[in-house]
């Protein structure tokens, strides 16, 4: 089954360091990052399997928390962090391997996406838990291994038809921050020189950002997001 190919360029694989209204994918990534650290903080433990690693950027969350950390991926990532090379779908570890599996921002990458689920319960030992992220709004990317966004009643069937009990689905900022966020896309995006120009040379997204940021604030809806953090347990 075919897996994209990790690069440097996957819109999520990014640090909390860098996470700051000065980021143009700030409104995305500040609810994101927030939301994936408390899950690991009170899911996260023991021997971890991380689907679709890459450089492996949210290991560190794992610091304190894992005895092992492995990294599965289609290819090697530039900073050679891959542990195991392989499709998501046909990982070739034992059964009930693992306390905790890992998999954010590669479900919409993964056309058989229900067997990389099947996948992630097989090596988890009973009790053990998942956790998974991926986007309802993000612009193409990766193409053409782009294949699909989730809603909340997406992620859930898919979990419950796989086996897991659902624990939480998160959403990663409202339609605030959606707004904001696809709007400077748009812009920075435009086929229009001078607006492309003035609003990316001259980092007009900023203004954005501590507008559309200070609106999520103070009216936050979770009808619409641009990502969400999932938790599941195998419960036998």
């Amino acid at each position: 089954m075919i897996m994209p190919l990790q690069t440097p360029q996957r819109n999520q694989r990014i640090t909390q360091s860098v996470i700051t209204w000065r980021s143009r994918d700030y409104l995305h990534y500040a609810p994101f990052w927030k939301s994936l650290k408390q899950a690991i903080a009170e899911y996260g433990r023991g021997e971890v399997l991380d689907i679709g690693c890459g450089n492996k950027p949210y290991a560190v969350l794992f610091a304190d928390r894992a005895s092992r950390y492995v990294g599965v991926d289609i290819e090697q990532s530039h900073l050679q962090k891959v542990d195991i090379i392989c499709p998501a779908t046909d990982i070739p570890l034992p059964d009930h391997s693992f306390d905790t599996v890992l998999c954010t921002q590669t479900i919409e990458h993964v056309f058989d996406h229900r067997q990389l689920l099947c996948e992630a319960y097989r090596l988890l030992r009973p009790g053990g838990h998942l956790i998974l992220s991926g986007p309802f709004y993000w612009p193409l990317h990766e193409e053409p291994y782009d294949f699909f966004r989730f809603t909340r009643h997406g992620f859930e069937k898919l979990l419950l038809t796989t086996g897991f009990s659902v624990l939480s689905i998160q959403e990663n900022g409202g339609s605030w921050a959606l707004a904001g966020q696809a709007l400077i896309h748009s812009l920075c995006q435009s086929k229009i020189g001078v607006i492309r120009f003035l609003f990316s040379t001259l980092r007009l997204y900023i203004l954005f950002n501590l507008i559309f940021g200070l609106l999520e604030a103070i009216d936050h809806n979770p009808i619409s997001t641009t990502n969400y953090v999932v938790v599941a347990k195998k419960v036998c």
